[in-house]
């Protein structure tokens, strides 16, 4: 048995990737729930890492995250539409970032009717680390304000305009911890809603030519 580590996570993501595209599944014949395929893929991936004899916490409900000893979190969406949503914990996360780091597995789903299977082709694998995760036009908003002599008065009129969901008080606080502790860039696009609803088109495009977003695999594109 060995520990799992995210350079080794990586490595076995790139060849699972390629195996699935592959692979025909008829239990997913016909479906086009996303959250059901999404299941079956990290149920699928986590059962592959225990067949490599790798050791890794599971993850569950009450620590949020697939992989908690790594901190990471697994995310599966499709092609045409790569988004996902996840826990809202505070108005930080979008400027700062999660706290963990994101692998996405982004899949275009195809069924033969004739062989009644389906072929789940991985177009990207990429990872996301924990820093980069953060909304890419707000980080970019408030660094462009920093870089250009912006004092707390201004990160907190533009802080006022983005509509975050947070009040007055904390607002002021924040700002304060802007002006000291500039974020990273982020290259999420991150919508405000009771969860956050994570977009993914940006991370995907920018994968490997940016720091923190990791190009793991690339497949056939659809």
């Amino acid at each position: 048995m060995k520990k799992l580590t995210i350079p080794h996570l990586c490595a076995e993501a790139s060849k699972f990737s390629k195996d699935e595209s592959g692979h025909s599944e008829p239990s997913l014949f016909g479906v086009t729930d996303g959250k059901a395929v999404g299941t079956y893929l990290e149920h699928k991936f986590r059962a592959y890492l225990k067949n490599k004899a790798y050791t890794f916490e599971a993850g569950n409900s009450a620590n949020g995250i697939d992989f908690p000893d790594l901190n990471v979190d697994m995310k599966v969406t499709s092609i045409r539409q790569p988004q996902s949503s996840c826990p809202f914990k505070s108005a930080r996360q979008k400027i700062y970032g999660l706290g963990y780091s994101l692998i996405i597995f982004v899949y275009d789903k195809k069924d033969d009717e004739a062989l009644r299977t389906a072929t789940l082709n991985i177009i990207h694998t990429i990872f996301i680390e924990a820093g980069q995760t953060a909304d890419f036009q707000l980080t970019k908003g408030l660094r462009n304000i920093l870089d250009n002599e912006g004092n707390t008065e201004d990160l907190i009129a533009y802080l006022f305009e983005k509509n975050l969901p947070i009040d007055e008080i904390e607002l002021h606080k924040l700002a304060t911890e802007i002006k000291n502790t500039p974020p990273k860039q982020g290259y999420l696009t991150i919508s405000n809603a009771l969860q956050w609803r994570l977009q993914y088109s940006r991370a995907i495009d920018q994968a490997g030519t940016v720091n923190g977003v990791i190009a793991i695999y690339t497949g056939n594109q659809p």
